[in-house]
C-alpha cells in the first residue's frame, strides 16, 4: 500500500481542488478568521517515519484542539488511569465549549476533548510538569523531527482576548475542586497549547505513536498497547466534537479535529494522517478535511471496521 499512498493523495488533492463549498474559517478567534478556506493539505506517515503528502502539506497552521490528543497521552504516560476520576470518556452531544453538562454532572467534563475536559487534562499536566505547554512542545518537536515547531503568539493573544467562555468553564470546575492550578495560569497554558503551529507532515509524524501501539519514534515505550488503544477509542467516539458519530460513519478511523481546520486520523499498525483546510462546518470540523479522509478510506480500504 505504501507505494500507492502518493498516487492516492494526489488524486484526493485534485478532487478536493475541484469541489466547491469549503465552509468558513473559525470567526470567533479573529486570528483564525483570516485563513484562506481554499488551502488544502494532506499527509500520511508510516510507522517507520516515511511520510507522503499533497497540496499544502508542508504549510504550518494552527493546530488548536488537535493538541488535546498529545496532552492526554502525556498525562496518561505519567499518571496512568488516575485522570479518569476527573474527566469522563463519553461523547458530549453538545458544542465543544458548552457549559450545560458541567452543572448537571458536578464539574466533571464528559470527555477530554471538549474544552472543559481539555482544561482538566492541561491542569493535570501542569501539576505534573510545571510547564504543560512547554512539555507538549518538546514532545511534538521530538516526534515530528522538527525542532522549529513553536507557538503562534498572535493566535494565543487572540484567544486570550476572546476566551471568556473558557475562563467560565475553568472557574466553574474550580468551584467543584476539579481544577488545582490558579485559573489564570491554567488559561495561559491552555491557549499556548492550542496556538501550536505545525504542518500536516509534522502532526502526522507526531501522532505516529498511536499507529505504533504506544511506541515513540525513537523506539522507546511511551504508552502501553492498552493505553494507546484507549486513546484511539476516545478519539473515535469523541474526537470530532458533536459530529463523532457522523465522522465514524463516513471515515471509520479514530480522529481528532481542531478549529484551525486540521484533523489527525489513525490506522493502527499502518499509518497516521493529517489533513488541513480552514473552512469549517457548523460543528467546527474541516469540510474538505472530512471529505478527504472519507475518500482516503474508500480508496485504500484502510479502516478500523
Amino acid at each position: 500500500m505504501s507505494r500507492s499512498f502518493q498516487s492516492v493523495l494526489d488524486r484526493i488533492a485534485a478532487e478536493i481542488a475541484a469541489t466547491p463549498g469549503r465552509g468558513r474559517p473559525a470567526d470567533y478567534i479573529p486570528a483564525l478568521a483570516e485563513a484562506d478556506p481554499h488551502r488544502f493539505g494532506i499527509a500520511v506517515a508510516e510507522p517507520d517515519g516515511t511520510v507522503y503528502g499533497a497540496g499544502d502539506w508542508r504549510h504550518p497552521f494552527s493546530a488548536q484542539s488537535i493538541t488535546k490528543v498529545f496532552t492526554l497521552a502525556l498525562v496518561l504516560s505519567m499518571d496512568g488511569e488516575a485522570l479518569w476520576e476527573r474527566v469522563g470518556r463519553e461523547p458530549s452531544g453538545n458544542p465543544f465549549n458548552s457549559l450545560v453538562q458541567l452543572e448537571y454532572e458536578n464539574g466533571i467534563p464528559r470527555n477530554p476533548f471538549i474544552n472543559a475536559g481539555a482544561l482538566v487534562v492541561t491542569d493535570r499536566l501542569q501539576a505534573l510538569t510545571g510547564d504543560a505547554s512547554g512539555s507538549l512542545l518538546d514532545f511534538l518537536r521530538a516526534e515530528s523531527g522538527n525542532p522549529d515547531l513553536t507557538f503562534d503568539e498572535r493566535v494565543a493573544a487572540s484567544e486570550t482576548a476572546h476566551g471568556d467562555r473558557n475562563a467560565a468553564l475553568a472557574h466553574f470546575m474550580a468551584s467543584y475542586g476539579n481544577i488545582t492550578n490558579p485559573v489564570p495560569r491554567l488559561l495561559d497554558q491552555y491557549v499556548r497549547q492550542c496556538s501550536v503551529e505545525a504542518s500536516c507532515a509534522d502532526l502526522a509524524l507526531a501522532a505516529g505513536f498511536l499507529a505504533r501501539h504506544g511506541t515513540r519514534a525513537d523506539g522507546s515505550t511511551f504508552l502501553s498497547r492498552s493505553e494507546a488503544k484507549r486513546v484511539n477509542a476516545v478519539m473515535l467516539t469523541c474526537g470530532t466534537y458533536d459530529a463523532a458519530g457522523d465522522f465514524a460513519y463516513r471515515v471509520g478511523l479514530p480522529g481528532k479535529s481542531g478549529v484551525g481546520g486540521g484533523i489527525i486520523a489513525v490506522v493502527p499498525g499502518r499509518c497516521t494522517l493529517c489533513v488541513w483546510s480552514p473552512g469549517l462546518d457548523r460543528r467546527g470540523n474541516s469540510v474538505a478535511g472530512v471529505a478527504a479522509l472519507d475518500r482516503f478510506t474508500t480508496l485504500t480500504g484502510l479502516s478500523v471496521f
